[in-house]
Parts: C-alpha cells; sequence; structure tokens
C-alpha cells in the first residue's frame, strides 16, 4: 500500500464516529496497517473462538453479530451499520472472537490490524485511556443488547 493510500484511509479512520475528537497522533498509529475491505451478503467477518486479529469500523452496510450455530438456532444479538465499530475481543486476551458477524447486506469496512491498535495504546498512554473511555460503552452497550435477546428467548 502506498503512502497515499495509508494517509487516505488514516483520514477516513480519523473521520469515523468512533474515533471522532481523538487525538490524530493515536488515530494515525492505529491506522498504521488498517485496510479498505468490501464484504458480500452472507460473508463472516468474524467467527466466534477464532483469533480477533483485527477491529472493523463500518462504513456501509449491515453486520449482523450472532450467537450459536452449528447445533444451535443462531440468534442475532445486535445489527451494526454505517458509523459503528465492530469488535472489541482483540483487546482482552486471550483475543478471541466472542460473536460470530455476518454481512447481511453489502458492506464496506476499515479493519484495523489488533497488534498494531495494541501496541499503539501501549506507547500512549494517556491517549489509550481516552480510547478506553469510547470504547466501554460499545462493550456495554454488546452486553446489554445481548441480555436483551437470551430474556427475550427465555420468556422473562
Amino acid at each position: 500500500m502506498s503512502e497515499t493510500q495509508s494517509e487516505a484511509i488514516a483520514d477516513r479512520v480519523q473521520h469515523h464516529p468512533f474515533f471522532e475528537g481523538m487525538d490524530p497522533t493515536l488515530v494515525c498509529a492505529i491506522a498504521a496497517k488498517a485496510e479498505v475491505r468490501q464484504y458480500g451478503v452472507g460473508d463472516m467477518l468474524a467467527r466466534e473462538g477464532r483469533p480477533a486479529e483485527e477491529f472493523f469500523l463500518v462504513l456501509d452496510g449491515k453486520v449482523a453479530l450472532e450467537i450459536g450455530g452449528a447445533d444451535r438456532s443462531v440468534i442475532t444479538v445486535e445489527t451494526l451499520g454505517r458509523g459503528e465499530l465492530l469488535g472489541w475481543s482483540w483487546l482482552v486476551p486471550p483475543y478471541h472472537w466472542r460473536f460470530d458477524a455476518r454481512a447481511t447486506k453489502p458492506t464496506e469496512v476499515i479493519a484495523i490490524n489488533a497488534a498494531t491498535a495494541r501496541y499503539a495504546l501501549a506507547a500512549h498512554p494517556a491517549l489509550a485511556y481516552q480510547f478506553l473511555m469510547k470504547l466501554l460503552p460499545v462493550v456495554g452497550e454488546r452486553l446489554e443488547n445481548t441480555r436483551v435477546q437470551l430474556l427475550d428467548i427465555h420468556g422473562r
């Protein structure tokens, strides 16, 4: 990838709603190995239990967060769209996905390399706090949506 392409992706990351207002030094460091990807309907972005080596900024489309599968029926916990962040498992050892993520519409994302992001956060502890304070509400919302879905399924 050329330097111009890297700068263009870093600019897109900087203007994504999750990163808006964050220090450009941290954003550029996190986005250093980011890439734009396209997914078709039904394509998997993540699979529960597999290594979480990246996280995603949704630029366009829809992604269903699912639990279940194989021997159980699939439950959609939440559907993410433009402007949302997908993935926090990359930040918490053992760095494995906790949900499946499936494109339900043609989807464009920025995939951010997890190792690069963890290194950037470790190198900028004060800025990492700002990042984590934006990430924690995302994690809390995912957990709350999972709780609501499970209560709905079990009729409570």
